[in-house]
């Protein structure tokens, strides 16, 4: 039923999107920052620990909720739980139409319009940014929210069903909302930071396997992982430098570069290997990411075989 179970949501995913209305993330975004708002207060230490406790209030009691709704509910009730948890969970077709209204405008080499929708996306600047520059900060969101909203999902409901792709899924958005090493959230947020490392841990490395399975048909698989450890080493993100790195080395792409993030020049190191990064670059690491699902699935179909 896992099986079928994930292809269920996808499916629905396909069909429908995001939930237009009753978005569980944008409730649990609205609380999150209310919450914020009263704790976030005095000193360093008292930000960090409040930190904690805001992240254990707002992601640990609803998947512990879950696990006992699906302990005792019928089991067709457990299997609509379980594709309806996967469906708001994933981000597939929202990761496509995001990055698709980026990609039309650079090919209409309509800028402004470019820069306006990769501001929804990205936390850099994007005012200043020319077409290069944002088919760069596009793909590597591309790559990096492929696996947070969409493999990492699917591979955790494989590990631990949908008790964890919650807590995963909570853990992450409260990493985009808090994750950031600023006055404001450098003390508060440094949990959410550190919990959202651990938890995408294994699904980065379970992705940047997918990835290099896909480069099998195009011979970078090997330098995809060589890329994906090297490269992360020096990434501000562990689990984005792996699948960032494996994800433009395959699609035969370097990013990495200069930005401005919060009014700040970060220079991040270079990831993957290959041409200068164009715009046609963002259709390639969608369609990188939809192959990597595909690739997922069906390892999961003969292990399903072979194993029962």
């Amino acid at each position: 039923m896992i099986l079928i179970t994930l292809l269920c949501a996808l499916l629905i995913d396909h069909l429908l999107g995001e939930p237009r209305r009753f978005h569980p993330l944008i409730f649990f975004g609205n609380l999150a920052r209310k919450l914020e708002k009263r704790l976030n207060q005095g000193s360093h230490r008292k930000r960090l620990l409040m930190g904690i406790a805001a992240w254990l209030i707002l992601v640990i009691p609803i998947p512990l909720l879950v696990v006992a709704v699906l302990s005792f509910v019928p089991f067709y009730i457990a299997f609509l739980i379980n594709v309806y948890v996967v469906y708001w969970a994933v981000a597939l077709k929202s990761l496509t139409e995001h990055g698709m209204q980026i990609y039309q405008p650079l090919t209409d080499n309509n800028l402004s319009q470019a820069q306006h929708y990769c501001a929804y996306i990205v936390s850099r600047d994007t005012s200043e940014l020319d077409a290069q520059a944002i088919s760069r900060a596009t793909t590597e969101s591309m790559l990096e929210n492929g696996h947070d909203g969409v493999t990492a999902t699917l591979i955790y409901f494989v590990i631990g069903g949908a008790p964890l792709v919650i807590m995963h899924r909570l853990s992450n958005t409260l990493d985009a909302m808090w994750g950031y090493r600023t006055a404001q959230f450098n003390y508060f947020g440094k949990c959410s930071a550190r919990m959202d490392d651990l938890l995408g841990f294994i699904s980065a490395k379970v992705t940047t396997l997918l990835f290099a399975i896909v480069g099998l048909f195009n011979g970078t698989a090997k330098m995809a992982l060589f890329n994906a450890y090297q490269q992360s080493k020096t990434y501000k993100s562990h689990n984005g430098g792996w699948v960032m790195a494996a994800g433009a080395t395959v699609i035969n792409v370097c990013l990495g570069g200069t930005a401005i993030y919060f009014g700040k020049s970060v220079q991040s190191p270079q990831l993957g290997q290959g041409e200068a990064v164009q715009s046609k670059h963002i259709k390639m690491s969608l369609t990188l990411v939809r192959q990597a699902v595909c690739v997922g699935l069906i390892i999961l179909f003969f292990l399903q075989w072979i194993l029962f």
